[in-house]
């Protein structure tokens, strides 16, 4: 019987690649998607067509409104996501604590279904800058998680699985390509237009482009110029 794993799945370049590393390592995936209130809710269609793509056993998409809380590019309509270029410090396009509420409801779905293993597309070299992508973060949440769960008193551990963690963009899609991943069914783009297409100058864009430049590999992606 093979083991259960929970993934993190955008429905992006990077957590489409973790998938495909997942079922690679012969893991039951169950992916998790979470519809937050995002202006780019266009990424959960991407989510879907990765799941079909793969076979993923279930395919979960969690409702949280987190533009209630605003605070960011991508949860309020009042800022703006920006488009000059990748620049030093956290960027607008950080959401609050995003990654720490995300891995926490993976947790719980994990320990619900009996996995122990949890798989993220987190990137601490071609990224934007987002403190909850740094591998110590990833280190102490791991420690968290058990400490706070059932595993504490059974004697077992969750193991968290960062394969990108040390990857450049251009190294994750050559890796993604080995592995069957069809980034033409993936979104990255921040701030779509209305045709879901990307805009081809946001943060993420910028990042997905060069990759595919670096990797030597033609770019899939629809863009609106």
């Amino acid at each position: 019987m093979k083991k259960k794993a929970v993934v993190l799945l955008s429905g992006g370049l990077d957590s489409a690649t973790v998938l495909a590393c997942a079922v690679k390592k012969g893991f039951e995936c169950y992916a998790i998607s979470f519809n937050y209130g995002q202006r780019h809710r266009i990424e959960l269609k991407a989510a879907e067509r990765i799941c079909r793509h793969f076979h993923a056993a279930h395919h979960f998409v969690m409702k949280i409104d987190l533009m209630k809380w605003g605070g960011s590019a991508l949860t309020s309509a009042k800022i703006k996501v920006p488009k000059s270029g990748l620049h030093k410090g956290i960027p607008v396009t950080y959401v609050p604590a995003r990654n720490t509420i995300f891995l926490s409801l993976a947790v719980a779905w994990a320990e619900t279904i009996g996995a122990r293993d949890i798989f993220i597309g987190v990137n601490s070299l071609d990224y934007s800058g987002y403190p909850d992508c740094r591998p110590q973060f990833i280190k102490a949440f791991a420690k968290c998680a058990t400490l706070g769960t059932r595993a504490a008193d059974e004697g077992w551990k969750f193991k968290f699985h960062a394969p990108l963690q040390h990857l450049t963009k251009a190294e994750i899609i050559k890796l993604g390509s080995r592995l069957g991943v069809d980034y033409s069914i993936t979104h990255s783009c921040y701030d779509p237009d209305h045709k879901g297409r990307a805009c081809g100058k946001c943060d993420s864009c910028r990042l997905r482009r060069k990759g595919f430049k670096d990797a030597g590999i033609k770019d899939p992606t629809l863009y609106s110029k």
